[in-house]
């Protein structure tokens, strides 16, 4: 009955993968998939870019599978700890390990995700969920995608 939006942004906020989930089922898993999907073309000549630089994402993502995934494929990984996670590492002590690095100034342009979801929003039918079938409200989302690539 209903469904979430998941989206890999650029830099400037420009949409470079969406793809869309149950509504009951969580953020994390979706992380893969999106990874998966990933392609950039190069200017010249090559294979596509599938590997990003740095991913910027909320809490919701921190999983230690999540992470694991990322760090494997030498992605430089801006997302936050969970508050409990902190709390159960800090209660085994030295057992616990370290804490994790995270660049809180790097993680204040996660915004630009929030910002292109609004953009995309803008769109009326997207912001009301007028589509009955997720496969056209998914249409409606790549072609403003499009439309903000191409303005």
């Amino acid at each position: 009955m209903t469904t979430k939006t998941h989206a890999l942004v650029d830099g400037r906020g420009l949409p470079l993968v969406i793809a869309l989930t149950p509504g009951q089922a969580g953020d994390s898993p979706a992380l893969a998939r999106l990874l998966g999907e990933l392609r950039i073309p190069r200017v010249g000549p090559g294979r596509p870019r599938t590997t990003p630089m740095a991913l910027r994402a909320d809490k919701a993502y921190s999983g230690r599978k999540n992470r694991d995934l990322l760090q494997a494929r030498g992605i430089t990984v801006v997302i936050p700890e969970k508050s409990d996670a902190i709390t159960r590492r800090k209660a085994k002590g030295s057992v616990g390990g370290r804490p994790l690095d995270f660049d809180a100034e790097d993680y204040k342009n996660r915004n630009v995700v929030e910002r292109a979801f609004n953009k995309l929003k803008n769109w009326r039918g997207l912001a009301t969920r007028y589509d009955k079938f997720a496969l056209t409200y998914r249409g409606s989302m790549v072609l403003a995608s499009i439309v903000l690539w191409l303005s």
